[in-house]
């Protein structure tokens, strides 16, 4: 019996062949040749992505949608984001017409202790830690987590999409190719993170026997990915760190042998956004002594998030191996963080702020902002990617976006000359 109604399928199925042919432009090819030698750190103008995250349900409203049945309106979204992206955003990303369904969705890591929140007041407002972490003596209550699979769920989606696309898009599931570490994060989750922030002071040992937990229960989940065969390769537009993707001709490697995927074959990365407010020699105790455990099996790495890394780079160089890719957020000092990564000594992952996109949008503003980034990275001869994120919303103005990718385009044309 037919998962969804003959006019649901006419729909996603005329969306799916817009994304195909979408997908057959030749600058798509383009693209992924510029992605290539930006990710190997040769010469390359500036990479551009945008992210619209929160803000997708002002570009691409419920309201929008034409399907009746929930799941498939959920694809009609994917769909719809993709379309959207190709035709108002003049960025690089790169849109193919696979549908991938990775394996990771049907995953569980039952670590022992489940976190709780206190609910926000309402649905987009913040809500608040409730600690379940106490004491030392709660870190007993924690195990080694060990993967659960649920291969019928992963086999009905399988399902779905490929009812709902027939042979228009390759359909498939994908192995975890996604890799990022969020120790402190973990952490965090379960004790709070005022709570967190006094451990520091007052309790380090809590903190440090938790992290060596972690650390031990995430190095036995990689090998139960390992032997399992869940792992996948990421060197193509699989998502990495907190921005720009994997497209790279240097992964695997040469000792692939084309069938058993492990780290030394993939990107990996890591972050400590709690971190942000924390000075660098705590930052390398209490993270990033844990995350380069994690992240030495890797070829190439990436690290940061929304964390201000601006005095911390120094020390994410000694204790990280093989990074390529850094993230520098709007709170980072640009100029300070251009020349400690000067002649393509890693990508400068650059978040520009997206309150750029509320209240009034002042494209003088924007113009200057974005001109001072290209103008001191060519300066000290950085491999720069801008990437536009965290856009919780535009105020119901999706033209900003429009706006703001012409402007971030004309800006690096401009500083190519």
């Amino acid at each position: 019996m037919p998962i969804f109604s003959t006019s649901d399928r006419n729909i996603l199925q005329d969306l799916a062949k817009r994304v195909t042919e979408i997908s057959a432009l030749p600058v798509q090819q383009e693209r992924i040749r510029l992605w290539k030698r930006h990710n190997a750190l040769q010469p390359c103008r500036p990479m551009l992505l945008i992210f619209p995250e929160g803000s997708w349900g002002e570009l691409a409203p419920e309201n929008a949608r034409r399907c009746e049945n929930p799941t498939a309106r959920g694809l009609e979204f994917g769909l719809r984001m993709r379309i959207y992206g190709h035709e108002h955003f003049d960025c690089d990303n790169v849109v193919q017409k696979s549908w991938l369904i990775p394996r990771e969705w049907f995953t569980r890591e039952d670590w022992g202790l489940e976190p709780k929140r206190i609910a926000a007041p309402s649905s987009r407002g913040a809500w608040h830690f409730d600690p379940v972490l106490h004491n030392a003596a709660d870190l007993k209550k924690l195990r080694y987590p060990e993967v659960a699979f649920d291969e019928l769920n992963l086999q009905k989606s399988m399902a779905e999409a490929q009812e709902a696309f027939g042979d228009i898009l390759d359909v498939r599931h994908q192995g975890r190719a996604h890799v990022s570490y969020h120790l402190m994060a973990q952490y965090t989750r379960l004790r709070g993170l005022t709570e967190a922030m006094l451990d520091m002071y007052e309790n380090p040992e809590l903190i440090h026997e938790f992290m060596a937990f972690v650390v031990e229960g995430h190095k036995r989940l990689m090998r139960q990915y390992i032997e399992r065969g869940l792992l996948e390769l990421n060197n193509n537009d699989t998502y990495h760190n907190s921005g720009g993707n994997g497209w790279n001709d240097e992964l695997p490697g040469k000792d692939f042998d084309g069938v058993h995927v492990e780290p030394r074959h993939m990107w990996g990365s890591a972050e400590a956004q709690e971190m942000a407010q924390v000075g660098p020699d705590q930052h390398a105790e209490f993270s990033l002594a844990y995350e380069k455990q994690l992240l030495t099996p890797f070829a190439l790495t990436g690290y940061g998030c929304c964390e201000d890394l601006t005095r911390k780079l120094d020390l994410v160089f000694e204790h990280l191996p093989n990074i390529r890719r850094l993230s520098i957020s709007p709170w980072a000092d640009i100029d300070a963080c251009a020349a400690r990564l000067a002649n393509h000594r890693a990508i400068v992952s650059w978040k520009p702020n997206p309150a750029h996109l509320v209240g009034t949008f002042n494209e003088t503003a924007v113009r200057a902002y974005i001109r001072h980034t290209l103008d001191v990275c060519r300066q000290h001869n950085c491999t720069l990617e801008i990437i536009l994120k965290d856009t919780h919303t535009c105020e119901n103005h999706p033209e900003r976006f429009t706006q703001w990718s012409r402007i971030a385009r004309e800006e690096i044309e401009y500083s190519a000359k």
